[in-house]
């Protein structure tokens, strides 16, 4: 697409890939696709604009942005009944932005609403056959839903049901991912077994996020079990991951977790030049050369927007506000 200056095609392509990439953690550039993906509307593509924003949306949540994820998904709302209008159906956007919604929904305590969403997902995914949790996992997303409300026994039952089929196709994503929910539903060993299958499932997959999810589970459950020692290793093992994937949130968690155990974390790369993604260095690393916005962009081939994405982000972890003083901090 860029070799043809297809923008159209570029903005398909850059949107696949961050439904690709926000599955193997990657927040930052996850983000950066999907907002190219939008920008292009403005020259007429609409393909899957409600289903980039709910990328966006995933990415922001993971990062610790809350309000920034709600206004990603009010325009992405819009945008399936502006689609729904014209075609009559727009089903992969809508499972999409349920999912995203109901996830952002748990985040700030609405279980019920949550809930709703995450069985209107099922419902969704029902009526096109698609059983498979390597698509959406809504049995364990409404399993923590649930749990929330205080209902364990229908929660165990759905993430139960999502570990069978997840078994039944071998992926060790999807697996791992329904062994973390259960094991967050248990209590004592029974939570630390379900935990260490998480974690060894994971280990064979490219899901580095749910990975980093898992290790904190796992660390924390053997921090409250009073196995502090041993709950160390796979906290800092998941707060490294985390800071790799952009999950401000999920390593917050961590570092609060590791201090519990009573150590002395290294210096966390929450902040400072080790936070940088290695996109984000990049551009950094080019304007502190004294290089416009759009000189960056027109080196690397992408849009002007991108280079200012990596830019703020980039600012903000190293705690500046001007390019004047990238050169001395990024050396």
């Amino acid at each position: 697409a860029r070799s043809r200056g297809s923008v159209l095609g570029f903005a398909t392509a850059s949107f696949v890939r961050s439904t690709a990439i926000v599955r193997r953690g990657r927040l930052g550039d996850a983000a950066a696709d999907a907002s190219r993906a939008i920008a292009a509307e403005r020259q007429g593509w609409r393909l899957a604009i409600p289903a980039a924003r709910a990328v966006l949306a995933d990415c922001l949540l993971e990062m610790g942005d809350l309000n920034a994820a709600e206004r990603e998904l009010v325009a992405a709302t819009r945008g399936v009944s502006d689609l729904e209008a014209e075609s009559g159906s727009d089903n992969a956007a809508r499972i999409g932005l349920l999912a995203s919604r109901g996830n952002l929904r748990l985040r700030r305590g609405e279980a019920e609403r949550a809930l709703a969403d995450f069985r209107a997902c099922g419902d969704e995914l029902a009526r096109i056959g698609a059983r498979n949790p390597a698509i959406l996992p809504w049995r364990s997303n409404a399993a923590r839903a649930l749990a929330a409300m205080g209902d364990t026994g229908e929660a165990r039952r759905l993430v139960e049901e999502e570990l069978a089929i997840a078994q039944v196709s071998g992926a060790p994503g999807p697996i791992g991912h329904a062994f973390r929910v259960l094991g967050a539903l248990s209590a004592g060993n029974e939570a630390l077994e379900a935990l260490e299958q998480a974690v060894g499932h994971l280990e064979e997959s490219q899901a580095a996020l749910e990975r980093a999810r898992a290790l904190v589970e796992h660390g924390a459950a053997l921090r409250r079990s009073g196995r502090r020692q041993a709950a160390r290793e796979p906290l800092r093992r998941g707060l490294d991951l985390a800071q790799r994937c952009d999950a401000n949130a999920l390593a917050a968690r961590a570092l609060a977790e590791v201090q519990l155990t009573g150590a002395r974390p290294r210096r966390t790369a929450l902040e400072g030049p080790d936070a940088l993604t290695g996109r984000e260095r990049e551009v950094a690393t080019l304007a502190a050369k004294g290089m416009s916005n759009r000189e960056i962009a027109e080196k690397l081939v992408v849009t002007v927007k991108t280079v200012e994405w990596h830019l703020r982000h980039a600012f903000r972890k190293l705690g500046i506000d001007s390019r004047a003083k990238l050169g001395s901090l990024l050396g």
